[in-house]
């Protein structure tokens, strides 16, 4: 009785490049991976991952060796020799593809900790899996654990809650002067990289305008166009800087774009309420002494990566609270993989008690006609009671089995001597876990 064997295998962006993870995605084939690899007569259930970041095969077969087939066939369709594959990709079974796959699903194992991303990835490839009919007993439990894991470090630590990057710290800091960025507006000076993925940021929060600043103004519409914004040319700056509520600025310009004169005069048409500025460019755009101005805060981009690092070691620490969580996990699963094989002794002893008191009280039933109702019932319970009591401590000293070195020497004794059949495979060889097919003896007939 063989027991089933979880296999992972994979590469991600820190073991291959992305050259190599286009070709192993497969995604010019035209047989869909999950096809393809479950058409393997060694894999009984997979699930196909595939990201930008990495990609990743999840199976379940009678054992690590057998599973050799479907790496071979992974490698020959991706057209990767066996050599070059060997130097990135990651194999991984039992306990540790287990815990692998958890802390790809709490995100431990990205290339920003604490990203929400890969979950939602995960659950689509396990959806496409289960769809196709390719995800069964062992591959469903070990993914809804992996969700179930995921959401509990996300809700028990704070891996997700700190910026690790410039323009997500920036939008950190503007909500803790804000609270709320509703009905704010934001000013966007120049096109840099950084200072685009923040607007993106503030406009994904729920900043309410957004405006777009450029020397060239060609480029600040086609900006505004994506971020769903409207353009200005700089010569308009101190109109919007009046209307503004969060500025980042980001431009190549050699000197400074906005003056601690200029903000000093726009301060009295505002009312002086909160302005708040961003300044990522290098040299930097903003006056320095814009910071000395009354209700004006200004953080430029050294004061932006010290915030990042502090909270990089923030979510690193909560990271290693994360890391002994996915070790409790993966001990409970593992637990559960443990109890495949006894499961279905139980049932079938359990079954095999049912199934004798059932026949004695049919043939004895002519010495019950008599008996009303309440009594049928009353004797009902009685029976059952004593074959419960019966079979109470082989049951439980079948469920101390698990993990004991003579445990399935124990097991198979109680099948042998309550006369158990243990068939865990079905017509097409492929495992049934914590069911059993019942086989009909002479003596049933």
């Amino acid at each position: 009785m063989s027991k089933p064997e979880i296999v992972l295998m994979g590469v991600n962006h820190k073991t291959a490049p992305v050259e190599i993870r286009e070709k192993l995605a497969l995604k010019e084939e035209e047989t869909p991976p999950l096809k393809l690899f479950s058409g393997l007569e060694c894999c009984r259930e997979v699930v196909f991952l595939s990201t930008c970041n990495r990609v990743e095969i999840v199976a379940c077969g009678q054992d690590a060796a057998s599973m050799q087939g479907v790496r071979e066939l992974w490698f020959e369709r991706a057209g990767i020799s066996g050599e070059d594959a060997g130097r990135c990709v990651y194999t991984h079974q039992g306990s540790s593809a287990v815990r692998h796959l958890f802390r790809v699903a709490s995100s431990l194992d990205s290339m920003i900790v604490g990203e929400p991303q890969i979950l939602g990835q995960l659950k689509d490839a396990y959806r496409q899996a289960s769809e196709y009919g390719t995800s069964g007993p062992i591959l469903n439990r070990l993914f809804h654990r992996a969700f179930s894991v995921a959401k509990r470090i996300r809700t028990e630590t704070r891996i997700a809650s700190q910026a690790v990057s410039i323009s997500y710290a920036a939008v950190e800091l503007a909500r803790k002067i804000f609270g709320d960025f509703k009905g704010k507006n934001a000013l966007l000076i120049g096109a840099g990289e950084m200072a685009e993925l923040a607007a993106q940021h503030l406009k994904a929060n729920g900043v309410t305008g957004l405006v777009v600043a450029n020397r060239t103004l060609e480029r600040a519409v086609e900006l505004a166009r994506n971020l769903g914004g409207t353009a200005v040319s700089l010569n308009e700056l101190d109109d919007e800087l009046v209307r503004a509520d969060i500025v980042i600025s980001s431009t190549g310009a050699p000197g400074l774009v906005v003056t601690a004169n200029q903000v000093r005069g726009i301060m009295r048409p505002r009312r002086h309420r909160l302005l708040f500025f961003i300044d990522i460019a290098v040299p930097r755009d903003i006056d320095p002494e814009v910071n000395s101005i009354e209700n004006c805060f200004l953080y430029d981009i050294d004061e932006l990566k010290e915030v990042v690092e502090e909270n990089r070691a923030e979510r690193e620490k909560e990271a290693r609270k994360a890391e002994r969580m996915v070790d409790e996990e993966v001990i409970k699963f593992l637990s559960w993989m443990d109890s495949l094989d006894i499961v279905p002794v139980i049932r079938q002893l359990m079954a095999r008690g049912e199934e004798v008191r059932r026949q004695e009280l049919e043939k004895s039933g002519r010495h019950f006609a008599d008996l009303s109702g309440k009594q049928r019932k009353a004797l009902d319970a009685l029976t059952k009671s004593i074959v419960s009591k019966l079979l109470h401590h082989p049951v439980t000293t079948i469920k101390q089995c698990r993990g004991m070195e003579n445990g399935d020497e124990i097991v198979a004794a109680a099948c042998r001597l309550f006369d158990l059949d243990m068939e865990l495979e079905d017509r097409s060889g492929r495992m049934s876990p914590g069911g059993v097919k019942r086989v009909t003896r002479d003596s049933d007939a």
